[in-house]
């Protein structure tokens, strides 16, 4: 199967006509809701076949193979984009909306070309639209109002682990992330470390939680009296990733055992623990720094709108 990749990166299967001979590699022109676009066909790996075979993803049409005059056209259309974001950069400025224009996008037929922006709020811009449409003759235009992780999955890039934006690659649709993910892997709250170039808290935060919060319940739980080789002691502090516990002996050190190795006493220990200074803790313990606003990490509204 061939198949091409559209905005976001998502795949569609491509409907070949009869008598019309594709290679992988080959830039082709195909047949979508928003007109003629521009698309890279490539050979699709039994395993994806069958996952699109099986989600019934819809084919795209293909028009044709690119000539050599259709990839000139294209280097034009490229121009014209770049013109035609500067053109309405100017018309939102002298207008004095408050809205951030992301990208010009322009369909190979030239019939229609679409203004991908952010904002705040709802904006107003009917005037900025009539002024658009003096510049922009005899083509039908769009402007589309994104979310902030849709502006990053359509800007692409790479994130702090050096890969490429999960949301633009494998990721179809945000999955909700709120600071208790990142709490209950006992990450640092702090801006750089859990939130991502869209501003909000990364989407990896959930690839992993659930393990986490498993793993946690077959553990001793933080506050719990234990016996272990050094005496009686009381756990402080769960370290998920080597399966150990900080336990805080009667002599008020601190030592890891591994879980295997201490077992849980029904006598109560008087010993005094800070579950919020040391090891694993859970979102209704942990502390946050009363200077980090941690509402602007959250979804809302503006995070992402499916409007691609």
């Amino acid at each position: 199967m061939l198949a091409v990749k559209l905005v976001r990166n998502k795949q569609y299967p491509l409907d070949i006509p009869e008598g019309i001979t594709v290679n992988h590699g080959d830039m082709v022109i195909v047949i979508t809701e928003k007109g003629e676009e521009v698309a890279q066909a490539y050979l699709v790996p039994a395993q994806v076949e069958s996952i699109l075979k099986r989600k019934k993803i819809p084919s795209v049409p293909l028009l044709r193979v690119m000539s050599e005059d259709d990839k000139k056209e294209y280097q034009e259309i490229e121009k014209m984009e770049i013109q035609g974001y500067k053109d309405c950069l100017e018309l939102i400025k002298r207008h004095n909306l408050v809205m951030n224009l992301i990208q010009c996008k322009y369909t190979f037929d030239k019939r229609k070309v679409t203004f991908y922006y952010t904002a705040p709020e709802r904006v107003d811009f009917r005037e900025l639209l009539k002024d658009l449409t003096k510049v922009f003759k005899r083509v039908r235009i769009d402007l589309k109002h994104i979310g902030v992780r849709d502006e990053t999955s359509l800007c692409c890039g790479n994130g702090l682990c050096g890969r490429p934006f999960c949301c633009c690659t494998f990721k179809r649709q945000f999955d909700s992330i709120n600071i208790k993910l990142a709490h209950d892997q006992n990450m640092p709250i702090t801006p750089s470390k859990i939130s991502g170039t869209c501003g909000r808290l990364l989407c990896c935060l959930n690839y992993e939680h659930k393990n986490y919060i498993e793993t946690a319940k077959e553990m001793v739980p933080i506050g719990s009296g234990v016996m272990t080789s050094d005496g009686v002691g009381r756990v402080c502090g769960l370290n998920i990733l080597t399966n150990k516990v900080s336990v805080k002996l009667t002599d008020g050190k601190i030592k890891e055992f591994p879980c295997n190795e201490v077992e849980m006493i029904d006598t109560d220990v008087n010993i005094e623990i800070d579950v919020n200074a040391t090891g694993y803790k859970f979102a209704s313990m942990q502390q946050t720094d009363e200077n980090i606003d941690i509402k602007q990490f959250e979804d809302d509204k503006n995070s992402s709108t499916g409007n691609i």
